[in-house]
């Protein structure tokens, strides 16, 4: 494109010239917003990383980097926070929202002893965790490195692609230069304006930058097309070989249906009413973020009055709240 472009200066082109670059820049700008496009959807999934770690020093804690933790510092997680770093827990009780790791939006119950993993998020209980593994060899700095660095997981059909502008943009260029010179010399004209014209609209024609770039862009897009729905491709073969699939499985909640949970009946005993026996489960499941306290708030519908609630304690595992009024 380069040498199309002075080559129509020099013969005096100057709107073959211009329309060449100005072509060449659209085509740029379009493949810039496609990329970008796909950069911030790759990018809408890297929120799992964390911010920053609680460590424990002493009996102090203090906010750092968590690249500065290293292997057996104690940190503290509090409830809503982002796991930092894998461990074990040493101290306390939660429950761990994993989706944003393995897709399974039902909540896990962790507590002493239990191994937690980067990316998860901490629902309702605060912790403390013995660390296991250093920032760079965490699980999540592992999903983000895959994902970062998709794109240089190459298909087939891109390395092929490559293999072939090598062999054939040369070809194109030696054409185009005979297509110049070689008509003059057998015909024995002086017409080198005409012949150097018609080279380099060969040499725009025949020019593979479209081939070169739409094959890789292509499998870029996909990957982040991917990712808006929450779908992570390590690489464009990866990408390649979906296309050869006839049959796939998938793990229902969470892929298929979005695991919300939702009161489908009430079933009372003695005199107690419906109404009233919602009323209290709302009430004791105030406190709690879990996915079942929240669908009976969400079927009460109503505004809770926590001036009657007193002496709630939760019972990590077990769904069991003691409610005192």
């Amino acid at each position: 494109m380069a040498i199309a472009t002075i080559g129509a200066f020099l013969i005096g082109e100057y709107p073959e010239a211009v329309a060449v670059m100005l072509f060449y820049k659209i085509g740029e700008l379009f493949e810039e917003y496609a990329e970008e496009k796909s950069r911030k959807s790759i990018s809408g999934l890297m929120d799992i990383k964390p911010d920053y770690a609680n460590l424990k020093v002493g009996n102090e804690t203090k906010k750092v980097n968590p690249n500065e933790v290293k292997i057996g510092d104690i940190i503290i997680i509090k409830p809503g926070e982002k796991v930092p770093l894998d461990g074990i827990i040493i101290e306390g009780e939660t429950t761990l929202d994993t989706k944003a790791l393995t897709g399974e939006t039902m909540p896990r119950e962790a507590n002493v002893n239990c191994e937690i993993l980067s990316g998860s998020i901490n629902i309702n209980g605060m912790i403390t965790v013995k660390v296991t593994k250093e920032f760079g060899e965490s699980t999540v700095s592992k999903i983000l490195d895959l994902v970062e660095n998709a794109s240089a997981k190459k298909a087939n059909t891109e390395n092929f692609i490559t293999k072939f502008a090598k062999i054939y943009t040369p070809i194109v260029v030696v054409i185009a230069i005979i297509i110049a010179i070689l008509p003059n010399i057998i015909l024995k004209t002086n017409d080198f304006t005409t012949w150097i014209y018609r080279a380099l609209t060969f040499l725009v024609v025949s020019c593979p930058c479209a081939l070169v770039i739409s094959i890789p862009l292509s499998f870029f897009g996909g990957i982040g097309g991917a990712s808006r729905s929450g779908i992570l491709i390590k690489g464009g073969n990866y990408l390649e070989q979906l296309a050869k699939i006839n049959t796939v499985v998938f793990d229902k909640t969470g892929t298929l249906t979005k695991g919300i949970f939702k009161v489908q009946k009430i079933n009372t005993q003695g005199d107690i009413q419906k109404e009233k026996l919602l009323y209290y489960s709302a009430h004791i499941e105030n406190y709690s973020n879990h996915p079942i306290a929240n669908s009976i708030k969400n079927e009460y519908g109503k505004q809770i009055d926590e001036k009657v609630i007193k002496g709630i304690k939760e019972i990590a595992g077990k769904r069991n709240m003691w409610y005192s009024r």
